[in-house]
């Protein structure tokens, strides 16, 4: 009877054995798989350039980051990939671009993350000087796409060319225009184009990023530009994600991580200043 108490007594201590060991192995292999977790950013433009920059840097090291970027050169693709989890966190848009992306694609929700930086929206002209000297009956070539369409509206009334509807929103368009004083007409362009275009057209209105790629400098060469306020905050931009990953806590280490100072030191040498940043609680931008 004792041995076979014995018996059991060893049996049972064996299993305990085994469950303490492979309890181990799975705490210890699970902490190393999520150091080891590369994060995909997706960007473009001067964007993809800067991810790139931040995720060989000593300081994504130092947060335990492992990033990888992927170039997507159309926004509504790049959110896609996002919100189906080809990518993990995307880093191009502003906070108006995100929400008129989810109030277009119900079924593709993604949220905001942080803060990052202003990019000034700009007015450029080959033709002319100030913004005063834009005639009568001028062509304005402004973004196609909904939300760069609403900002570039919202730029002009800040010059004073135009004047909006007080409800005026994320998808506002020309028709929402009550004052047109210079009977100004609006061309619809790919946003990408606007460098190429410039020579064709009395006055066009151009994002930074664009800018920047077509060699022009919103704080040097553009004839009007935003400002940063409480009317501009939308315009901020943002890192984002799938909704359902919004508090995904290595995601968040990412809006630390681009704003470490030496990150920030980098862009504003590398950008002319031009990529202002913006340290924000998200409710700011609400």
């Amino acid at each position: 009877m004792k041995k076979h108490q014995g018996l059991i007594y060893t049996l049972v201590g064996i299993i305990v054995l085994i469950g303490i060991v492979f309890g181990l192995h799975t705490l210890t292999g699970s902490s190393a798989n999520s150091k080891s977790a590369t994060i995909t950013v997706g960007s473009q433009g001067s964007d993809y350039d800067i991810w790139n920059h931040i995720a060989k840097s000593p300081q994504a090291k130092k947060l335990d980051l492992k990033i990888q970027v992927k170039q997507i050169t159309d926004g509504v693709q790049l959110n896609n990939a996002t919100a189906q989890g080809s990518v993990d966190v995307n880093a191009f848009q502003s906070y108006s671009y995100l929400e008129a992306y989810n109030q277009e694609h119900q079924n593709a929700q993604l949220a905001a993350l942080g803060t990052t930086y202003l990019e000034p929206l700009g007015i450029y002209s080959d033709k002319y000087k100030k913004v005063s000297q834009i005639p009568n009956g001028a062509t304005v070539a402004i973004a196609n796409n909904p939300a760069n369409t609403a900002r570039g509206l919202l730029l002009l009334q800040s010059a004073g060319l135009i004047k909006l509807k007080k409800n005026f929103g994320t998808l506002g368009n020309t028709n929402d225009i009550t004052a047109n004083p210079k009977h100004l007409k609006f061309k619809e362009i790919d946003d990408t184009t606007g460098p190429r275009v410039l020579h064709n057209v009395d006055a066009v209105l151009i994002s930074n990023t664009v800018a920047l790629e077509g060699h022009l400098n919103v704080l040097k060469d553009s004839i009007f530009h935003e400002k940063i306020d409480t009317d501009t905050r939308s315009n901020i931009n943002v890192l984002a994600t799938a909704k359902k990953n919004k508090d995904n806590q290595d995601y968040k280490k990412l809006v630390k991580l681009y704003h470490e100072p030496a990150i920030q030191k980098y862009i504003k040498d590398q950008y002319a200043g031009t990529k202002v940043e913006v340290q924000k609680p998200l409710s700011y931008l609400k």
